[in-house]
């Protein structure tokens, strides 16, 4: 029956791609204009939220991987299309996996067995699936993850190469359902595992293209020409504007001085490369690519992360004070929301770093 379901899914899918490009925007379609002038206009009312919030818990990781023989792990995503704040005020109607942006941190052993369940919900609008960057096979496994509202598919795959990788939606659509928010990122370790860090942190950057002005009061509509132009109303770090700070929407993570972080970084795009950079800090040590298998770069400011590619990178914290991770392309940080901050918090230094010298 799935089979079936899934092959008519894909030979419609060039008609979808058309309806979509039309103004897919997972709103419900405006009404017809009465034809009779006396007859009274509909209602338009603003969507409703569906939940309160979007943006992933930074700390919400999975621990380090401590068995030294592979394992068959299971998976469930479920592609949940939610209403949802990007700042105060602003209402926007998300693409998620699992109810959050990004999507669940996997985590595996390079040489572990994921079965992965991929439920779409009856009350999606829309076709979802799923492109794994750390599988091999067609499509990631889109092709065999591709499912209408109300199907489920199943998906069987063995990680055999280590590193950070994106997992994003591909129907013809894709860059529309990936600004949206669906994208996240598995973790496949190297049978040696990491090196031992206090704190672990997910962050993932992504733009919005909405019908409104950045800040503009009510709903956003997805604007299908200003992502086509790439002229976003929005870049954010976890779904939503300043969604990782203490004076924004959100919250800051937290450490302790003396304490290392490692800091999984995901970009979703689609189409902008996030300069990456630790305001008061460094990259003690920075996987590029989240290429796990090379030698890590050390002491580095910024570092590019492209749309489909991930970092995981390391930070020392040997005084107090707020670290503001962004976009060292600023006005994305200054106007368009693309900041998160890690605390450090403890005794102060001031043979490192005196802030008021005599």
């Amino acid at each position: 029956m799935f089979d079936t379901n899934r092959r008519r899914v894909l030979q419609g899918a060039g008609a979808m791609s058309g309806l979509a490009l039309a103004g897919c925007t997972g709103e419900a379609p405006s009404a017809e204009e009465p034809t009779n002038e006396t007859e009274p206009q509909p209602q338009q009312t603003e969507p409703t939220l569906d939940v309160d919030r979007v943006a992933a818990e930074p700390t919400d990781i999975p621990d380090p991987i401590d068995r030294d023989e592979p394992a068959e792990v299971d998976v469930t995503l479920r592609p949940e299309e939610v209403t949802a704040e990007v700042e105060d005020g602003v209402t926007f109607t998300y693409m998620t996996y699992n109810g959050q942006v990004p999507g669940p941190f996997i985590r595996v052993r390079q040489g572990d067995t994921l079965n992965v369940t991929f439920e779409n919900p009856e009350g999606n609008d829309l076709p979802h699936n799923v492109d794994f960057h750390a599988c091999y096979g067609p499509g990631g496994g889109a092709e065999a993850t591709m499912t209408s509202p109300g199907e489920t598919a199943h998906l069987k795959f063995e990680a055999q190469y280590p590193g950070a990788f994106i997992y994003h939606c591909a129907v013809p659509n894709m860059d529309m359902h990936i600004s949206a928010g669906m994208f996240g990122m598995i973790l496949v370790e190297p049978k040696e595992g990491l090196p031992e860090v206090d704190q672990e942190l997910y962050i993932g950057q992504h733009e919005l293209y909405t019908n409104k002005e950045t800040g503009a009061e009510g709903h956003h509509k997805f604007d299908m020409e200003s992502m086509a132009a790439e002229e976003p109303t929005y870049v954010v770090m976890n779904g939503e504007a300043y969604a990782m700070t203490p004076d924004g929407y959100g919250h800051a993570a937290e450490v302790e001085t003396g304490q290392t972080a490692r800091v999984f970084m995901v970009t979703g795009g689609p189409n902008l490369t996030s300069s990456f950079h630790p305001i008061g800090n460094v990259w003690s040590d920075i996987w590029a690519e989240g290429a796990l298998s090379s030698d890590p770069e050390r002491n580095v400011q910024t570092k590019p992360v492209a749309p489909g590619s991930c970092a995981v990178a390391t930070m020392d914290f040997p005084v107090p004070g707020a670290v503001k991770l962004v976009d060292h392309a600023l006005s994305r940080v200054a106007r368009k929301g693309c900041m998160a901050t890690v605390n450090a918090t403890g005794e102060e230094r001031p043979e490192l770093f005196d802030p008021e010298p005599q």
